[in-house]
């Protein structure tokens, strides 16, 4: 006996001290992808399919530890499932999953801040935005918590909410014009500083905005040497302003970190979830037994490929439902095309960019079209089209504004519209050539049919009203002599120009040209 009590003592002596693990799933920007698909985007993988709520809800089951999800915003906004049910889609499937928290994305505000507030009131998680506050009363929007606690394997969570600045002209601008959205730094040291007091065990922050610069995809930044811009906007001032964050996980930027990044100076881990419900961060808590106190986090962006994960059957249920619904008008072919209409690898035109600036200005008759970029949302693949296709080209509620503005505004537009040597514009009617320096953009020509556009003429102009509303990058539209908004949804003008004109080719491409 003497000998078995030694052994058992020197046994646990020797030992770890066990860990207490809890798993945190994060997804942002969701934008309505509710449902797994084929990744056509991937060459290796291209008919395998990944993403979905069943298979995040099949992944999180499987998981041992206990576990929290959260979100970043911009829920639904962007599928007909979504769009359809004016984000109730969404609602009912993270009730369902489960979630504890969620960010509020600028697109979350598309159907207005009163279709937000039902959102919220049907929710049976929280939603969060702790730099929300009313304009004239300087009180926080009510339906927004500025944090929340989440008890969970005996540990409190704190998690805090940060919404983008950009909120004010990322989404209807009207929308949201009485709100004031205050800077994301200073109020998440203000709210880490209060949350502080009340003893929780981490403290994670969701926020609605990215890692700052000009990466996309899918990274790996762990050796990387940041720029002015990373250090100066998004997640790594926010980490570093709010000294007392654990996590911070942002969103807005549609960016992965494959395995998080640790930063130094804060010491906060930093992780972001991709795009579309294909990927979600697994970020790791550990708390050591012992003590009881917080040890460390650490992040993996994890695919959900539905032949690893699985499918959750009562998640699959609940989307019958939506899908049902929205098929019934969505899978009806309206069209063809005879080439695939993708995105720009050079950040200028494109050809789904061009095809829909084109479509603009036909049906308009203008002397010109302009579009936002990121207001194009996905690709048209070759063969038949149906108004899903178009509906997930263009999921926003956005209408036709026709104006007459001179080729001075034309000008000082584009040139508030390229950054870093990409074109936040799509184009039709015109060839923008210019010179990408350190200090913007220089040498901007504009040219109509081969002849130069001088300061003084004067062109029909076609785009839409987010942009001419105050949206981003749109400031020069309210010079412009004549506007007229159509209350034509660009949509419709979209459906119909691909009813009357089948894509034969793709559109003639070199509209937007960076000098060497």
């Amino acid at each position: 006996m003497k000998k078995i009590l030694t052994a058992a003592i020197l046994f646990s002596c020797l030992s770890p001290a066990w860990t207490l693990t809890i798993s945190v799933y994060h997804t942002s920007d969701v934008h309505g992808w509710y449902s797994s698909r084929p990744a056509k985007w991937d060459k290796e993988n291209s008919t395998r399919t990944i993403g979905g709520f069943p298979a995040l809800a099949s992944l999180v089951k499987a998981d041992k530890n206990p576990h929290i999800l959260l979100d970043s915003g911009d829920t639904f906004q962007g599928t007909p499932e979504g769009n359809l049910t004016k984000g109730m889609a969404t609602v009912a499937l993270m009730n369902q999953l489960g979630y504890s928290a969620a960010e509020m994305g600028n697109h979350d505000y598309d159907y207005s801040e009163a279709n937000l507030r039902t959102l919220v009131a049907a929710s049976s998680f929280t939603w969060l935005g702790a730099n929300v506050y009313v304009r004239e009363t300087g009180a926080h929007a009510d339906y927004l918590k500025p944090y929340t606690i989440i008890e969970k394997a005996g540990k409190r969570i704190a998690v805090i909410g940060i919404a983008g600045r950009h909120t004010a002209t990322s989404t209807f601008p009207a929308y949201v014009k009485h709100l004031e959205f205050r800077n994301e730094a200073a109020e998440a040291a203000k709210w880490t500083g209060e949350v502080k007091k009340l003893g929780p065990d981490a403290i994670i922050i969701l926020a609605h905005v990215g890692f700052g610069g000009d990466f996309s995809g899918k990274a790996e930044i762990s050796t990387w040497t940041f720029t002015n811009s990373q250090t100066d906007y998004g997640t790594l001032p926010i980490a570093r302003a709010a000294r007392y964050a654990d996590v911070v996980i942002g969103g807005h930027n549609h960016v992965g970190l494959l395995r998080g990044y640790t930063d130094k100076e804060s010491g906060a881990l930093i992780a972001e979830s991709y795009f579309g419900l294909t990927d979600v961060s697994r970020i790791s808590l550990e708390f050591d037994d012992a003590t009881g106190k917080f040890k460390g986090a650490s992040d993996e962006l994890v695919s959900l490929w539905t032949d690893k994960t699985g499918e959750d059957p009562a998640v699959l249920e609940t989307l019958k439902v939506y899908t049902a619904a929205a098929d019934k008008e969505m899978g009806k072919a309206i069209s063809e095309s005879a080439v695939d209409l993708g995105f720009s690898e050079t950040g200028l035109d494109s050809d789904i960019g061009n095809w829909f600036s084109d479509a603009m200005r036909r049906q308009t008759g203008a002397d010109a079209a302009f579009q936002n970029t990121a207001g194009v949302r996905s690709d048209i693949k070759k063969g038949r089209i149906t108004i899903r296709d178009i509906f997930q080209v263009m999921p926003f509620e956005n209408t036709i504004v026709k104006l007459t503005m001179t080729g001075d505004q034309i000008r000082r537009l584009i040139a508030d519209n390229l950054r870093g040597g990409r074109s936040k514009l799509q184009v039709s009617g015109l060839t923008v050539k210019f010179r990408n320096t350190p200090q913007g953009p220089q040498d901007i020509t504009i040219e109509r049919n081969g002849t130069i556009v001088k300061p003084e003429d004067k062109l029909t102009i076609a785009t839409n009203n987010y942009l001419t509303t105050g949206g981003s990058g749109g400031k020069v539209f309210s010079e412009a002599e004549k506007s007229e908004d159509t209350m034509i949804p660009v949509r419709d003008l979209l459906l119909r120009d691909i009813i009357a004109n089948p894509v034969k080719a793709a559109p003639e491409g070199g509209r937007i040209i960076r000098l060497e």
